[in-house]
């Protein structure tokens, strides 16, 4: 078993003595995700790190982007709710990337690549992606990509 799933399982049980009713929630949600995912497909596996990571990139999105959605439907008290998960789950992600750090990253692969002008930002993604992993958001390193490329 993951590491990382170890961990999730442990603070769960934490969570749970400690009656933290979000906390047990979203995690309850994280782990029941997982294992949805360990079974789909037509055999079973388990997850690596890196694959719980993205699991938990990809849930930390559903939250913010419905939080945004309660925002717009003039319900704070959901979107406050979706926010607290977000926060939850940002707990077992890498630390993102600062700007300036992004920018290094970008700007060596675009060295590392030769690429000039916009249509080599598919060269330049697919060098960056496996070095942000799960450390910046996509749309977020597409923009710095496309401003260097520019």
């Amino acid at each position: 078993m993951s590491e990382l799933k170890d961990r999730l399982k442990n603070d769960l049980t934490t969570a749970i003595k400690a009656r933290d009713t979000v906390r047990t929630g979203t995690l309850r949600m994280v782990i029941a995700a997982i294992s949805t995912e360990e079974a789909a497909g037509s055999t079973q596996r388990s997850l690596d790190d890196d694959e719980i990571i993205t699991l938990l990139t990809r849930e930390a999105k559903k939250r913010k982007e419905a939080a945004e959605a309660f925002d717009k439907g003039g319900r704070a008290e959901q979107a406050a709710a979706e926010r607290a998960e977000s926060e939850v789950i940002s707990d077992y992600l890498p630390a993102q990337l600062s700007d300036e750090e992004l920018s290094q990253l970008v700007a060596a692969a675009i060295a590392e690549t030769g690429a000039e002008g916009p249509r080599a930002m598919g060269q330049v993604m697919k060098v960056v992606n496996p070095q942000i992993a799960g450390r910046a958001e996509g749309a977020r390193v597409a923009a710095e990509v496309k401003r260097q490329l520019a």
